[in-house]
């Protein structure tokens, strides 16, 4: 059952819920053919690299500006006009000849889903309020992840139907008919446009400063240093950008203008742990499904059809575990996450030993236990982490919490999906016959297992923070939205 006091709003849900799985497939749905796409483009590991990440990149930047123009013009034609250019980018995508194309075409894309998903996440939060806000926003985020889970089951299918070099063109048309549809749906069901905001001054500066810190830290796993002391010098400059960031945000706080990041987020410590949990999780999970597909294909000599059935495991796990989670909140509350994440990093350690240890002959058939196992810790993890996360947003910051946490998921998407390719592709570069490929998965899923050990840390470390200073009507809710825990999240 939908959450939603009247038929209108559940309606502006499916809305909400069919422009994340538009936005989230594509990218999912591309990850199954990189091998073939690299063949037929003669692309380089670098130019894949800014394929995949500067999606992830540039969605992540366009949701704080995004959500600023909605509450300053509405949010109905920026949705729609957001998803137009995402459908054109797609098409251009899907059609180009070189990897520069493609580069272009994708950053387009991912911008222009930055846009959609900040309207999406700005209108649930103008129409559901209470729990049915927190229970919208986590069908929000089961959506993305069930979406993400089936891409490359489908991606595999289209590559073995159609042909390698048809059948990763039509993985990127294949958003085409989803984004139709939800410009269709959006244009009959979604609120007509209305200003929350009397005026909404964007922090250039520290867009512009948090984008040359992300992309600085990106660069050096894209093009490996030559010598330490290029990688000492860029890892100086990601510090003195994310310093002189710090700084701006302080000052603009002084001279009572908005920062990037609403200082009253930044002072929940709840609120900055579970952000910080969805972001170890999120890139973990984006770049292990990259590696595995890679793995499969270019490591191992599977079929696209093949690498489909070892990943489509993940997706009934996660579908199912999502739609089982919240019982399992209701018993044993913020624990979900930590067990969300324990099996996780269980699953990621398992592929690591079966990578050195299985068989060749029964490698895909243990990976795809390996795959449910890691689909049925994202449902665990995702959605409860998230309705957690806005749960402690502190009132005067509920409009931009949404907003904020999905930048900062994107942000950390786009660096891991730049280093942890980067891993496996250094360990395994050799003959597939010599074994690397299997040594540089196993490095890889250890790099995905450490990510999701520093986010199990953080999780525990939030149970043991004290409650954030909420108001009244957040209070409410939040003891509403967890009523057997006694744990603080």
């Amino acid at each position: 059952m939908l959450p939603g006091e009247d038929r209108a709003a559940r309606r502006v849900l499916l809305v909400c819920m069919a422009a994340g799985a538009t936005t989230l497939l594509d990218q999912a749905v591309l990850n199954i053919a990189i091998p073939s796409m690299r063949q037929s483009l003669g692309a380089t590991g670098a130019d894949v690299q800014w394929i995949v990440a500067g999606y992830s990149l540039a969605f992540g930047l366009a949701l704080v500006p995004g959500g600023s123009l909605g509450d300053l013009h509405g949010r109905k034609r920026l949705f729609m006009a957001g998803v137009a250019v995402f459908l054109l980018a797609g098409m251009t995508a899907a059609t180009g000849g070189e990897p520069e194309t493609l580069i272009g075409a994708r950053l387009v894309q991912g911008a222009a889903a930055g846009l959609v998903n900040s309207q999406v996440i700005g209108t649930i939060q103008d129409v559901f309020h209470g729990p049915a806000r927190g229970r919208a926003l986590g069908l929000y985020a089961v959506t993305g992840g069930v979406a993400t889970a089936l891409g490359p089951p489908l991606g595999g299918a289209l590559v073995a139907g159609l042909g390698p070099e048809a059948g990763w063109r039509c993985c990127l048309l294949m958003s085409t008919p989803c984004a139709v549809l939800t410009l269709t749906l959006a244009a009959r069901l979604l609120p007509p446009p209305r200003r929350t905001a009397r005026n909404s001054r964007l922090d250039v500066l520290g867009l512009g400063l948090l984008c040359g810190c992300t992309l600085t830290l990106m660069v050096p796993f894209i093009r490996t240093p030559d010598n330490g002391g290029e990688a000492l010098l860029w890892g100086t400059a990601v510090g003195v950008l994310a310093a002189v960031f710090a700084v701006h945000q302080r000052l603009r706080v002084r001279r009572g203008r908005q920062p990037l990041v609403h200082p009253a987020l930044t002072s929940s410590k709840p609120y900055m742990l579970g952000t910080a949990v969805a972001m170890a999780q999120f890139g973990s999970s984006l770049a292990a499904f990259l590696v595995l597909t890679v793995f499969l294909q270019s490591g191992l000599g599977l079929s696209a059809l093949l690498t489909a059935a070892v990943t489509l495991p993940g997706a009934v796990g996660m579908g199912i575990s999502s739609a089982l989670a919240w019982r399992l909140v209701r018993r044993i509350g913020p624990r979900t996450v930590t067990a969300g994440l324990t099996l996780g990093i269980g699953a990621a350690l398992t592929g690591a030993a079966v990578a050195l240890y299985a068989p060749t002959e029964a490698l895909p058939m243990t990976l795809a236990g390996t795959q449910l196992m890691s689909g049925t810790a994202g449902g665990l993890t995702v959605s409860p982490n998230q309705t957690q996360v806005l749960q402690h947003a502190p009132a005067e910051a509920a409009g931009v919490g949404g907003g904020v946490l999905q930048m900062a998921q994107r942000i950390a998407a786009a660096i891991c999906l730049s280093a942890v390719p980067a891993v496996y592709l250094h360990a395994a570069s050799g003959p597939p016959g010599d074994g690397q490929p299997r040594s540089g998965y196993a490095l890889a899923s250890c790099v995905c297992a450490g990510l999701l050990a520093v986010a199990l840390l953080l999780s525990l470390r939030r149970g043991t923070a004290p409650p954030s200073r909420l108001s009244a009507p957040a209070a409410a809710r939040h003891a509403h939205a967890v009523p057997r825990s006694k744990e603080s999240t």
